[in-house]
């Protein structure tokens, strides 16, 4: 069948799967692969798309849906989608159609599985997008149902399947619509090396061989295009030139599955010891350690130092703590990342990440893989998934201060979702700002319940936007069972954590408005856009009798004084570190009502109350300039005589600092009120260090005793300054 033609006779489902094969060998010509929009009745789609599955024999086909609805084996849930990176399958067929509904992260993460001659079926209703599907109700928080929300996001796709003129539409008892294929542009950049696949490819390689020292090396590419591999050629190549240790690091060991099958095949006189080793006969290695593990053996000194090696993959989904300290810890470093993906935003790592890399490591060099390796130049597929699922969103044009002078507006869904050039930079702020972005943020943003958006636009370029989500007005009897830990209705993350960790039932039968996103363009920053967008909206808020307005977000030091500054109170402190950055979480709160200040009395209350205890145990990681930040929480009381006298027996005479613990931690309290210059900040944050965390200051106690009495010298020079007062 010739493309552009059609199969119209309802009795053509046979000649019409005939026709797709033929296709897919069209598409294995170009090295391509191609999306086939399969819609109508769920039963007859699923029947027509057996057919395409028993054809021909298919590499590793696989049907991802429901097991109850699925006619063939093997059968995937969506919910496992990832399990299959770094699989391929030349045939997949996604069933949107049933109970499970569509899993845009899913669809992300198996479009880059689809081998080059391959074809990605989804199934949908005729109707898609006039309603929400099933997969809403991971996102339906109470007391919202999942088919009474929007399906903004649903009705895009299926707008964008209509005018895509790439893709393969085929409907039940239908016509089957075949793209013509362009010409294949083969021209590709000359090298020379029998290991690569590509001119990018070998660049990488001989970059990773002949690292430098304080000179990292930051690779960033779309998926597919052999970067893994790249870093596993390099691997062995070190290797053979007698480097005695590499150690490589992932969020997960399955990442970089592909680094060590390249590793394997080039070593041949090599072992794999296990999942996690590879040893050549002369000793040399190749070892995977967990971010975990990693951060600990660099902690005890067993890694790092003079010589060492260290490759990270997948970078932009580890903690941007754990990826300076091993900045300082190994002199040669390279970190790997995809630029657009379901996992994470490799664009707003490396935004972030080059301000730590310009003040750490002003010599590193950034090399991009642009060519794929996976499939060719113009592969059909990659296009389409990028421009369904806005991996490639636009990072809006900046505009100078004086352009920008005008209020923020409040975007609806409904009016977002009909400005698709307004919504791709929207999200491309989002994208850009924070650690990891996922395609169901997307569907969160316009079919979210209790979501609103706020944004600056200047030159009809948005400068920054605000997404907030309303939360609480629990009734008094659901109330008391979430704090009793007896329910956990969906969604609500701010006001149930702060009930079920507090026991406070006011939290939630309290109404808050929940920042969830807030982003600036790179270019407008410190200008006071977040500022203003902050502002305008709690106005807002209070206007309609929001009693409380809060966030969430990872305690760092910057972001903790900008919520601070606003008004914003600590209510709560994570005990742990949060896996996606490395950093305990903290939430902010701030009253709007008579109703929400006696909620955010009691709860900071309950947050003083709990703070130095937990700097004692569970937060004794914390870093100090946070811990300085959160002082001024606790209850102010100006030292005593006896406080005075014990502070002053340390700083100028022998006394015992451990003897006068609870005097120092009295004038960290009181210095914590204190505008401190800069050496007198280092040593207030070094007393906070050894008087609340019980950390001590050296390795030598003798050491030790001397650092905390010329820190408390210090500070006690500061006091002359600002005499303590309770008020004050």
């Amino acid at each position: 069948m010739r493309a552009g033609c059609r199969v119209d006779k309802p009795n053509a489902v046979i000649k019409q799967a005939s026709a797709l094969v033929h296709h897919a060998t069209r598409l294995q010509r170009r090295r391509w692969r191609a999306l086939v929009w399969l819609y109508g009745s769920p039963d007859k789609a699923r029947q027509q798309a057996q057919l395409l599955w028993e054809e021909q024999m298919w590499q590793a086909p696989l049907w991802v849906g429901a097991e109850h609805e699925t006619p063939v084996a093997p059968c995937l849930p969506a919910s496992k989608a990832r399990t299959r990176l770094g699989a391929e399958h030349q045939l997949i067929v996604l069933d949107a159609s049933g109970s499970q509904g569509l899993d845009p992260d899913a669809l992300g993460a198996l479009a880059g599985t689809v081998s080059a001659g391959g074809l990605l079926v989804i199934i949908t209703p005729s109707n898609w997008g006039e309603q929400p599907d099933p997969d809403y109700a991971r996102f339906a928080d109470y007391p919202w149902r999942w088919d009474s929300l929007s399906a903004h996001y649903l009705k895009r796709l299926a707008f964008q399947l209509t005018g895509e003129s790439t893709i393969v539409r085929w409907e039940v008892d239908g016509s089957l619509m075949l793209p013509k294929l362009s010409i294949r542009d083969s021209r590709a950049a000359p090298f020379d090396d029998a290991d690569c696949l590509t001119a990018d490819q070998a660049r990488a390689v001989n970059a990773l061989v002949k690292l430098k020292r304080r000179r990292p090396l930051v690779i960033t590419a779309d998926r597919g295009r052999g970067k893994s591999a790249a870093l596993g050629i390099a691997c062995a190549r070190l290797l053979q030139k007698s480097v005695t240790q590499l150690v490589v690091t992932a969020p997960r060991l399955s990442s970089v599955e592909s680094l060590f099958a390249r590793v394997v095949a080039l070593c041949p006189e090599g072992q794999r010891l296990s999942s996690a080793r590879f040893e050549l006969p002369s000793g040399s290695s190749l070892c995977f350690l967990a971010p975990d593990a990693l951060n600990e053996q660099v902690d005890q000194a067993r890694l790092g130092g003079s010589g060492s090696y260290l490759l990270v993959d997948e970078a932009a989904a580890i903690p941007a703590a754990m990826l300076a300290h091993w900045l300082a810890a190994f002199p040669r470093i390279a970190f790997a990342t995809t630029v657009h993906g379901y996992e994470g935003s490799g664009r707003g790592f490396a935004l972030r990440f080059r301000e730590v890399l310009n003040r750490t490591a002003p010599q590193w060099r950034e090399l991009p893989l642009d060519t794929p390796v996976r499939w060719s130049v113009g592969d059909p597929l990659e296009a389409t998934i990028q421009a369904l699922l806005l991996l490639n969103a636009p990072l809006p044009e900046a505009h100078a201060s004086t352009h920008c002078q005008t209020a923020s507006m409040v975007l609806t869904q409904a009016q977002l979702a009909k400005q698709r050039e307004l919504l791709a930079k929207l999200f491309g702020l989002l994208v850009q700002s924070h650690y990891r972005t996922t395609p169901s943020d997307l569907r969160q943003l316009l079919d979210g319940p209790g979501t609103a958006i706020r944004t600056i636009i200047a030159s009809k370029e948005p400068q920054a936007v605000l997404v907030t989500r309303e939360e609480g007005g629990f009734n008094t009897a659901l109330a008391d069972q979430v704090a009793r830990g007896e329910r956990r209705p969906q969604g609500h993350l701010l006001a149930q954590s702060l009930a079920a960790h507090s026991g406070s039932r006011e939290a939630l039968t309290s109404r808050w408005r929940r920042v969830a996103r807030i982003a600036t363009h790179p270019e407008r920053r410190r200008e006071g856009l977040g500022r203003r967008l902050l502002e305008e909206d709690i106005a807002n808020a209070h206007q309609q009798g929001i009693a409380l307005y809060g966030a969430t977000f990872g305690a760092e030091a910057s972001l903790l004084r900008f919520w601070l500054a606003l008004g914003f109170a600590p209510v709560r402190l994570g005990i742990t570190r949060e896996a996606a950055t490395g950093e305990y979480a903290i939430m902010v709160a701030r009253a709007l009502t008579s109703e929400g200040q006696a909620v955010l009395a009691s709860l900071r209350d309950s947050f003083a109350a709990s703070l130095i205890t937990l700097l004692a145990f569970e937060l004794a990681t914390l870093p100090a300039p946070i811990v300085a930040l959160l002082l001024p929480s606790l209850p102010r009381l100006p030292l005593s005589a006896a406080e005075l006298q014990a502070v002053d027996d340390v700083a100028y005479a022998h006394r015992d600092p451990a003897l006068a613990r609870a005097a120092l931690q009295a004038l960290a309290r009181e210095a914590s009120h204190w505008p401190l210059g800069q050496e007198a900040q280092i040593a207030h944050q070094q007393l906070i260090t050894w008087a609340f965390q019980n950390q001590p200051l050296a390795k030598a106690h003798g050491e030790s005793v001397r650092l905390i009495r010329r820190a408390t010298q210090q500070i006690i020079e500061q006091r002359t300054l600002f005499p303590s007062s309770p008020e004050g």
